[in-house]
């Protein structure tokens, strides 16, 4: 599948990216629960697979 994004489009898309990583990186430290956190990190690296995908942002 192609996307296509505008610039603005695509920082807003970044933006929404990195909360998002953020907030999944500390609610994996906080959990106590191996499965739970195991879904996190796969997420995460999904997430991150996305923003590597959207190239270096100009901001």
């Amino acid at each position: 599948m192609q996307l296509g994004l505008q610039e603005e489009e695509a920082a807003e898309l970044r933006r929404l990216l990195m909360g998002a990583l953020s907030e999944l990186s500390s609610e994996i430290a906080d959990t106590d629960n191996a499965g739970y956190a195991r879904q996190l990190r796969a997420r995460r690296e999904l997430l991150r697979s996305i923003e590597e995908k959207l190239g270096p942002g100009t901001e």
